[in-house]
């Protein structure tokens, strides 16, 4: 992931979607040659000059300032996530730039082991910025039982998600959302950390081997870990309807707690509480089966 590549396509790709209209610019001309605004246009909406602002768009953000990244936003009519995304990519053009590196394999605390354990009516797991999934309760195993059946660890639901497209259509109700918002996740991540290792190769696999992948890491679009709902269909209890929360931990940076729940009296709570009952009586049986053959 080349980092001027990067800034080109996402400030290329951001003023193309704003038609002069919608900034407030006069559209001079019935044939306007470029699709939203031209440089000159975004220049001028940004207060910079226009040499300026094409030498930004060719991936030279390392000498702007927050005003002016700011100003550039606003031109841009950036939502948070794309602002956010602008000013990493910024942030990365000044830094020095190194090989890609490898970051430290990510092993949970078992104190935040003993804090999923203790969520036990909800699924509730530890996942990092590449999707990995790092540690989980019993119900969150059980809950996504699909995308445990890859053997690869960490499971990442990524790649669960444009690999095993048929399953994950199965199991997201609303699967061109979640990959639509899986890819612009992935997007932001580079944008935090654009040598990371099992990123850029993760990013390469689901490239090569998914055409929709490829198309929306396209788009340029990127996202915040939000909090949210998620519609699934589990193979032992049907559908769930489920709220989640998306929780940043501070001691651990990069990594988030998630929690499913569903209020009290609905029929996603009654299919989570048989979910739980299933799990607690495999994990029994698989106990008896060990010390059975053991």
């Amino acid at each position: 992931m080349d980092l001027r590549t990067e800034i080109r396509e996402f400030l290329s790709s951001r003023r193309a979607r704003i038609a002069p209209e919608q900034a407030g610019l006069p559209a001079y001309g019935g044939n306007r040659r470029v699709k939203g605004l031209r440089r000159e246009e975004v220049a001028l909406l940004a207060g910079v000059s226009v040499d300026y602002y094409v030498r930004m768009e060719r991936g030279s953000l390392a000498g702007a300032s927050d005003g002016v990244l700011d100003a550039l936003a606003s031109a841009l009519q950036l939502d948070e996530a794309e602002r956010d995304h602008l000013f990493h990519l910024a942030r990365q053009s000044r830094a020095p730039s190194g090989p890609r590196r490898r970051r430290p394999a990510v092993t949970v605390r078992s104190t935040l082991q003993q804090v999923l354990d203790a969520i036990s009516d909800a699924p509730a797991w530890i996942g990092n910025g590449r999707y990995d999934v790092l540690a989980m309760n019993q119900l969150a195993r059980a809950l996504y039982s699909p995308v445990l059946a890859d053997p690869r660890r960490p499971a990442n639901t990524a790649r669960f998600v444009y690999l095993n497209p048929e399953a994950a259509r199965d199991f997201f109700v609303d699967y061109d959302q979640i990959a639509g918002a899986a890819a612009a996740k992935l997007r932001m991540e580079a944008g935090r950390n654009p040598h990371d290792e099992e990123l850029i190769a993760l990013v390469g696999e689901l490239s090569t081997c998914s055409e929709l992948f490829r198309q929306r890491w396209a788009s340029q679009d990127v996202r915040l870990h939000r909090s949210g709902r998620k519609r699934m269909r589990h193979p032992i209890v049907g559908q769930l309807d489920l709220d989640v929360e998306s929780l940043e931990l501070p001691a651990e940076p990069g990594l988030h707690l998630n929690v499913y729940t569903a209020p009290a009296g609905t029929p996603t709570a009654d299919n989570l509480a048989l979910l739980a009952s299933w799990a607690a009586t495999q994990q029994t049986l698989a106990t008896e089966f060990e010390a059975h053959n053991g």
